[in-house]
């Protein structure tokens, strides 16, 4: 066994304390379940959508330092291992997070033609320390898409949007804070898709996680449960859509019930951008 300080940029080995292994259970019980615990364990991989964890996280936990947050995230997929008393019933394979790194467009702005860099932008900047945060955990392993710069649009803020529609403002009166650049991620769902299908076929895992809320991981739900996979899905509290529950084995919410109003953490460094969920 490797310790931690034996070896330079080295993980803790899984006896230190927050381990991501269960709990051994002895072979000489004589309780039935005990023993089939034992010699057929429940292998899960818990898989994460970055994107939407953060969103949530931030209605529940409030504002986070990246480290913060990558613990919070750390510790919600251990709690997937735990029954609903708190006893270890089911080994880690591996948490993986998907994530895009942070858009690197420069340009002017659409109306007042200022420059801007948005890889300098405090909202980046927290970004890639928590994706470096992430690489330092245990059994965790980071899928990154791309964001295309090619692809950003300046659009209207929704609220400016209907303003013009109702009449209440025009054009002529409009600023660069009316409009927001539009990203997409790309290769985020292809990943997470390949990730399970590879999983199913070679038999890696029999339970698989997915904290996520979106839709588009549908096809991947299916094709995990004609394999066999137990498929639940971890939406933290927010209400899901009905083609996303038909495809899943069941749903459970392991971190705290967001409050009506969103927690503040005034201690918390600058955190990324989003706005309150559903609840």
């Amino acid at each position: 066994m490797v310790k931690s300080s034996s070896a330079p940029g080295s993980k803790p080995s899984l006896t230190d304390s927050g381990n991501a292994e269960p709990r051994g259970v002895p072979i000489s019980s004589s309780r039935t379940g005990d023993l089939l615990a034992h010699v057929s364990p429940t292998v899960t991989a818990v898989m994460v959508d970055a994107a939407f964890f953060l969103h949530r996280s931030r209605r529940i936990f409030g504002d986070q330092t990246p480290k913060q947050a990558a613990g919070k995230l750390h510790r919600l997929a251990l709690d997937h291992l735990n029954d609903g008393r708190g006893g270890r019933v089911a080994r880690l394979y591996r948490i993986f997070v998907y994530d895009a790194p942070p858009a690197s467009w420069k340009g002017h702005t659409i109306l007042g033609k200022q420059a801007r860099d948005f890889s300098k932008t405090p909202t980046a900047s927290w970004r890639r320390d928590f994706h470096d945060a992430l690489r330092s955990r245990r059994k965790v392993a980071l899928r990154l898409g791309e964001i295309p710069s090619n692809l950003a649009r300046w659009q209207l803020k929704p609220d400016v949007l209907k303003d013009l529609a109702n009449g209440k403002r025009t054009w002529e009166n409009l600023s660069d804070d009316d409009f927001r650049l539009d990203f997409r991620q790309k290769g985020v769902d292809m990943r997470l898709g390949l990730d399970v299908a590879s999983m199913a076929y070679k038999r890696q895992v029999n339970q698989i996680v997915l904290v996520s809320g979106d839709a588009d991981f549908v096809p991947a739900a299916k094709l995990a449960r004609r394999e066999g996979i137990d498929f639940m899905l971890d939406p933290m509290w927010a209400t899901v859509r009905p083609e996303l529950c038909e495809h899943v084995d069941g749903l459970r919410s392991v971190c705290p019930k967001p409050s009506r109003r969103p927690v503040k953490n005034d201690s918390a460094e600058e955190s990324p951008e989003g706005d309150s969920g559903q609840t």
